[in-house]
């Protein structure tokens, strides 16, 4: 039997690379760089589906172009704002995401930038890596304990009740501002802000964890930055759209924020070269889902999507069929 055609954009764990090789006729990018939205277009042709993640941008041009033989696009993602979900309706096309499996890993992240920002752990690393260490003195280096602090969550999803609990393991007092309240016996001892302000105005530590939407793009700027505790420390593995880049540097700068740990930016892989320029920022490059065990599971269920949307049967984690 002819195995469909599958066109990957990019590469996955052994795995899931050794799943598609063995069901599908794999078309990649012969250079192994991202395929530009004509070269994935023709890479399309014929296809019976495409694997992608959020480097590819599909927009509504792309979904006008594209081959008619494309029954199913699955994104390697918990986000799909890089897709032109009403276009691919129009063509019929079903889009898949992978929700509900980075939790943990992203949430291991968060507390790694919020750990990493309120130690300085930036400026501690580059002083062994420089050959710049010397005795300290007992005033150097001081960094901000979390234990006993508020953690202000901002979006209180998945990954923002991992975080929850793994804060409470550090002492930390949880408060979340989410579209609704939580249950009782998920949200615990968490303190709920119906208005996210209110949120603001009490959190020492700030982690976003919303999707991008167009009620939060831009969710954290001059003003929202001014409710927070003087000296507040900012997390975000959400999306980089939240923040507006210039605003949250000025206040890293003029120390208003005492510090930042980020692993995502607006438009990455570039990002505002004022955050690499500070010393009280910890940077990472988006790695909140990688893990073996997460990129490995998130692949999988990719690919059920797309056998089941191809083989007629009720697929796991549709977005829109």
């Amino acid at each position: 039997m002819t195995k469909p055609v599958l066109v990957v954009t990019s590469r996955y764990p052994k795995a899931v690379e050794d799943r598609i090789d063995r069901d599908f006729n794999a078309r990649r990018n012969p250079n192994q760089s991202l395929f530009s939205q004509q070269q994935l277009l023709s890479a399309a042709d014929g296809a019976d589906a495409l694997f992608i993640t959020p480097a590819d941008r599909l927009d509504s041009v792309f979904f006008q172009k594209v081959s008619s033989s494309v029954k199913i696009i699955a994104t390697f993602s918990v986000g799909f704002e890089h897709i032109d979900l009403e276009a691919a309706a129009r063509r019929k096309i079903s889009v898949a995401y992978t929700p509900g499996i980075n939790s943990d890993a992203t949430a291991d992240i968060a507390m790694l930038l919020l750990l990493g920002a309120s130690r300085r752990a930036y400026e501690a690393q580059e002083l062994v890596r420089t050959g710049s260490w010397k005795p300290l003195s007992p005033d150097m280096l001081l960094g901000w304990q979390v234990g006993g602090k508020v953690l202000g969550i901002f979006g209180m999803g998945r990954v923002g009740q991992a975080v929850a609990r793994r804060a409470r393991g550090f002492g930390m007092k949880i408060h979340y501002n989410n579209s609704s309240e939580l249950p009782a016996e998920i949200a615990g001892d968490a303190i709920y802000h119906k208005d996210s302000s209110d949120l603001l105005r009490v959190s020492q530590f700030l982690s976003l964890h919303a999707p991008e939407t167009p009620q939060t793009r831009h969710f954290l700027d001059s003003k929202t930055i001014n409710l927070l505790p003087p000296g507040a420390i900012v997390v975000n593995t959400a999306r980089g759209g939240l923040v507006v880049d210039e605003d949250l540097i000025g206040a890293l700068k003029t120390g208003r924020i005492a510090a930042a740990g980020l692993d995502v930016f607006d438009g990455e892989p570039k990002l505002n070269p004022g955050y690499v320029a500070l010393k009280n920022t910890f940077l990472l490059p988006h790695i909140g889902s990688a893990t073996i065990e997460t990129r490995t599971a998130m692949g999988m269920l990719a690919l059920d999507n797309i056998d089941a949307v191809l083989d007629g049967r009720p697929a796991p984690t549709l977005i829109q069929s």
